[in-house]
Order: C-alpha cells, then structure tokens, then sequence
C-alpha cells in the first residue's frame, strides 16, 4: 500500500499533474494496466453472460406470456376480440391468441443465444472500447445494429411455425374473418407473423437492456478478477 501512494506521489510530481489526474492514476494502479486485449475479453464474457442468461429466461416456459415482455394484441386488434365477445366459438379469443402468440415468441427466443454469441465474437477492439466507455445501452445498441435482421430472419420462420403449432395463425385468422362480416366494421388484416416477431424481438432487446444495465451498475455481476478490472475503469468515466 505504501509503495503505491509512493509511486502515484512520484509520478504527480514529475508531471505535475492536478487531483483529477492524480486520482486516475491512483485508481489505474489500483486496478492494474488494462490492454485492448482485456478490455475486449472482459466486456465480451459480460454480454456473452448476461446476454445468454435474458435469452434463456425468455425462451422458457412463459418467459414471454408471465413477464414484463408479455407480447399484447396491438390497440386496433382490441376492437375485434370486443366484438367478438358474443359469438359462440370466440368468447374467449383474447385471451386464446395472447397465449399463442407468447408460446410463438418464447420458441423463437431459442434462436437468440446463438445470433448474440456470434455478434459479441466479432467485436473489435475499438468496439468494445467504445461500448464500455459509451452509454448505459451502447452494447445493446450495438446488438440492435449488428444483429436485428439476422434475429428477425431467423424469429419469423420459427415464430410461423409455432404459432401454426398452437394453431395461433388459424384461430386468428377465423376470428378476424368471423370479424370481417360484421356489418359495417373497418376490414382487418388477418396476418398475425410479422407483428408477433417484430414484438418479440422488442422485448429481446428490452430484456438485453436490462442485463446491461446490471453488469454495468450491479459489482456482484463482476464474477471475474478481469471483469472487475474492466469495469471499475467504467466506473471511473
């Protein structure tokens, strides 16, 4: 301890540096010289971490349906489960669909895990410096321009097939044709893929978010000596 107060006190003196820097580099000595090797390490098994942990939580059982990321019918669709309230067969389709359409979201988020890894690899040194030294959501960001079309790609199919495996598409289709001869009511689009995938993937990326966040503010995240390391120079931004 005594020999680095000594050697910051050496090094302010023959650069006559000011508290601020004298802070940084007690804090640099402290942590240890980090090199773009180590910063990209660290930051790379944070998101790899968090990020796999939301993916997986998600593509579980009710990952979607019991969580703040539950994918809701949008707004005009309400108007036709009110509508159909009283016609036997459809009493309960709300209901119905919603529970499709999150079964749907949470086989498709199996796909995520994969997509991420693969994006979090290719990362480069500059990239994983300007995402720890960025905003509390520069690696989600990141996520979203470099991954986004790929997750969609790969959701929309698998989203078409579940949704067709818990009959989703069909029984939403019946109801917005049983809707569309209403008399007098504004016609409905009754395609239901592109709306539930393009959901999902708003929650993926909420759900990422969150991990961020907590592997930025939350120390007990840090498992690692590296990821210590690397953080506490965010810390210190």
């Amino acid at each position: 301890m005594l020999k680095k107060s000594v050697f910051v006190l050496v090094i302010a003196a023959l650069t006559a540096c000011d508290a601020a820097t004298l802070q940084q580099l007690g804090s640099a000595v402290g942590a240890g010289a980090l090199s773009e090797t180590d910063i990209a390490s660290g930051l790379k098994e944070a998101l790899t971490n968090g990020i796999g942990k939301g993916a997986d939580q998600l593509s579980a059982v009710n990952g979607y349906f019991e969580s703040p990321y539950k994918i809701l019918l949008p707004p005009e669709a309400r108007q036709i489960t009110n509508r159909l309230q009283n016609i036997p067969g459809f009493s309960e389709v709300e209901k119905e669909i919603l529970q499709r359409i999150n079964r749907g979201a949470e086989d498709a988020a199996k796909k995520a895990k994969p997509i991420f890894v693969n994006a979090i690899r290719q990362m480069t040194f500059a990239d994983a410096t300007n995402i720890l030294m960025g905003a509390d959501d520069a690696a989600t960001q990141y996520l979203g321009r470099t991954t986004r079309d790929a997750l969609y790609a790969e959701f929309n199919p698998v989203i078409i097939e579940s949704l067709d495996k818990f009959n989703a598409r069909q029984y939403w289709s019946d109801a917005v044709s049983a809707y569309n001869r209403i008399p007098l009511v504004e016609k409905a689009n009754p395609s239901l893929d592109d709306y539930v995938t393009s959901s999902a993937l708003d929650g993926l990326f909420a759900m990422v978010a969150k991990e961020e966040l907590n592997i930025r503010k939350n120390v007990n995240a840090r498992t690692s000596d590296l990821l210590r390391r690397v953080f506490a120079r965010q810390d210190n931004k």
